[in-house]
């Protein structure tokens, strides 16, 4: 298929799926390309570009991306000089079978390509043909060079490594990002100073396995020292960490270090030694519980999140009765849980799926109904304190009405003007929700805004 009027386009929208990473990847592109003179739009059917970048970390997510993409066929029918992009890991993972799938497609981008996407489009818009880049995973990746367009002028995502060395039997990630690669510590600490310079007060930083960071003799507790140095940036959070790599510097990190909040993503996936075994986790229930265990007795106030998979393949009850047993005795703030869906080219994807769906969604919802508990009994611990709540935006359902977050990544919601924005404020928590907390600005306002 040859794009019937080749024309080099003015504006652009990017459509994202997957985690904070491919967020990350979406910034960089669409800096890329606007630093080439090309304009973002808020409506995928006013742009000359859309780009769909994908995940393929679970089903569900790659579904997403195929039905997205195949939606936007009769666009291209009426507007055949439209390009239409692949990025992400799903480009990486399928390459030339995406031009097979869906017709519509111009352009396959895949992960360590994406820094090319301006020169891609160009070609594809001159000549009319349809391309698959696609590199090596594991070649080097020169970040700093290249600019980002980022989504908010307050917290910005800085990716500090690329990959992940696990290769758990169920994640295709490996495959699709490559082998672990550390930026340099100055190059990241560069980059977060240009931040600070341009008014963000928060940073997150991104990596598969960011708690593995190493580069030129120093840890990721030690990169977490340099950014906490930098002048204006108030708050660090940094995901996702393995629990195997969690180590006491780290833990030491985040209680001495001022700005780095106390909160951790720290995924478990499941319960039962058994099946962590069969996940190439390379760690215990037991090992995940005196983690928890340190990281809360020596981090006061700690939040903890985590992943959980339930279905996995020859999961027995008792195996899920572990899991569940867990979600009972962790007590995690909140949790991401899903049932296991086989991922072509992982170990896992070659043994028998022998757990049926419905009994899968059976056991999801147990998890979930029990952790909805513990999260909503959590939260209401927290009415009639007073946290610092860094302002975010208006809230969705009031422009009356403001919406920030905790240092523990607690969502807050509170009357106040949309002055506040970007601002450090105190917040009374007046009631709660498992998901959300409610409040009052604990200082009258002209205090606040000052």
């Amino acid at each position: 298929m040859v794009t019937a009027v080749p024309r080099k386009p003015k504006t652009f929208h990017i459509v994202t799926y997957g985690c904070q990473m491919n967020d990350n990847d979406s910034e960089i592109m669409a800096g890329i390309l606007q630093a080439r003179g090309m304009t973002p739009v808020r409506d995928e059917t006013d742009a000359d570009l859309v780009i769909v970048n994908t995940c393929v970390v679970r089903e569900g997510a790659e579904e997403r991306a195929v039905g997205r993409l195949a939606s936007m066929a009769a666009a291209k029918r009426q507007r055949p000089e439209m390009i239409i992009a692949v990025a992400g890991c799903m480009a990486q993972k399928d390459g030339e079978r995406i031009l097979e799938r869906l017709p519509m497609a111009d352009l396959v981008v895949g992960t360590r390509d994406l820094f090319k996407i301006g020169a891609l489009v160009d070609t594809v818009a001159t000549t009319g043909e349809r391309i698959v880049s696609i590199q090596d995973v594991d070649k080097p990746v020169f970040l700093d060079a290249h600019p980002v367009q980022r989504k908010s002028g307050l917290k910005a995502l800085v990716t500090v490594m690329y990959g992940c060395n696990n290769f758990c039997s169920f994640c295709i990630v490996p495959k699709t990002r490559g082998r672990e690669v550390s930026r340099p510590l100055r190059e990241v600490v560069g980059e977060v100073r240009q931040l600070a310079d341009q008014g963000y007060r928060e940073v997150m930083l991104l990596g598969q396995n960011v708690n593995s960071y190493r580069h030129g003799g120093a840890d990721f507790a030690d990169l977490l020292a340099a950014v906490n140095e930098v002048p204006g940036i108030e708050r660090i959070r940094f995901i996702t960490s393995h629990p195997k790599d969690c180590s006491d510097r780290l833990i030491s990190a985040m209680r001495s270090l001022e700005k780095v909040c106390e909160n951790i993503h720290l995924p478990v996936q499941a319960g039962s030694n058994r099946v962590l075994r069969r996940m190439k986790r390379f760690y215990t229930r037991e090992h995940y519980l005196d983690l928890l265990a340190r990281l809360r007795e020596q981090v006061p106030g700690v939040t903890v999140t985590t992943d959980i998979i339930v279905g996995f393949p020859d999961e027995t009850d008792a195996d899920f009765e572990e899991t569940y047993s867990l979600v009972e005795t962790a007590r995690w703030d909140s949790a991401f849980m899903f049932m296991y869906s086989p991922r072509a080219g992982t170990k896992a994807a070659e043994w028998i799926d022998s757990i049926p769906l419905e009994l899968k969604k059976h056991r999801l919802q147990r998890c979930i109904g029990r952790q909805e508990q513990i999260s909503g009994e959590i939260n209401a611990g927290y009415v009639g304190q007073t946290m610092e709540v860094l302002v975010e935006s208006t809230s969705r359902r009031s422009d009356q009405e403001l919406m920030g977050r905790t240092r523990g990544d607690k969502c807050v919601i509170f009357p106040g003007p949309a002055s506040l924005v970007g601002s450090l404020v105190q917040v009374r928590v007046t009631a709660s929700h498992p998901h959300t907390l409610f409040g009052q600005l604990a200082v009258p306002v002209a205090v606040a805004a000052a």
